[in-house]
């Protein structure tokens, strides 16, 4: 199998999440800075692989796949980060956890959805609207500000607060986003509409 140049973007946002988490734990200054700036090379590089694709005309089925598990891998584990180190923020921690279980819960969710609608040849039904285009673009702006606030002072936990609110709106645009999908696809999941053989080709 050859590897093309979007894929290896891809393989890269991957290898970017270990270094990520290490970046976050290392007790260096700046270290949230660090992992901050790790996350946002790992967002321009989905953006950017997509984008070669597009234009470039190189497409692969090994790419398709894998682009969007690299994208749920990417939120999740940084989540997970944020979540474990606000254990301890009382109310905001339980914020915090809520939403990012909600969140991985979607996405979870919608994989599934579009896994079984392409199995039955129909996941054009589902393809990704603006909604969940804008659900990720709030999604990754929360995540940035959160990452960067580490630190526990006074204008820290002013950053705290906006990263918290603009990931609760994640959360609602993640939930609005996953019943868009759910309801796209409900007439089929329901029956009411006859599913065609899957021809095994979709994999966008």
């Amino acid at each position: 199998m050859r590897i093309n140049l979007p894929t290896w973007l891809t393989l890269f946002r991957v290898a970017l999440l270990p270094v990520m988490v290490a970046v976050f734990y290392l007790p260096f200054p700046g270290h949230n800075i660090t992992a901050a700036i790790v996350f946002v090379l790992a967002a321009f590089t989905d953006w950017l692989d997509g984008y070669l694709a597009r234009r470039m005309n190189l497409t692969s089925a090994f790419g398709a796949f894998l682009d969007p598990v690299a994208d749920k891998l990417m939120v999740a584990v940084t989540l997970f980060l944020l979540v474990e180190s606000h254990h301890s923020n009382g109310w905001s921690g339980v914020v915090m956890a809520v939403t990012a279980a909600v969140i991985v819960g979607r996405e979870i969710s919608v994989s599934a959805l579009r896994e079984w609608m392409a199995e039955i040849g129909m996941r054009a039904a589902v393809k990704v609207a603006f909604v969940g285009k804008l659900k990720t673009v709030m999604q990754m702006v929360a995540l940035v500000v959160l990452i960067v606030q580490h630190e526990k002072e006074a204008t820290a936990l002013r950053l705290y607060h906006i990263g918290e609110a603009l990931l609760v709106i994640a959360g609602v645009l993640t939930i609005w986003s996953g019943l868009y999908y759910l309801r796209a696809a409900w007439p089929i999941l329901r029956g009411d509409t006859p599913s065609q053989p899957s021809s095994g080709k979709d994999g966008a």
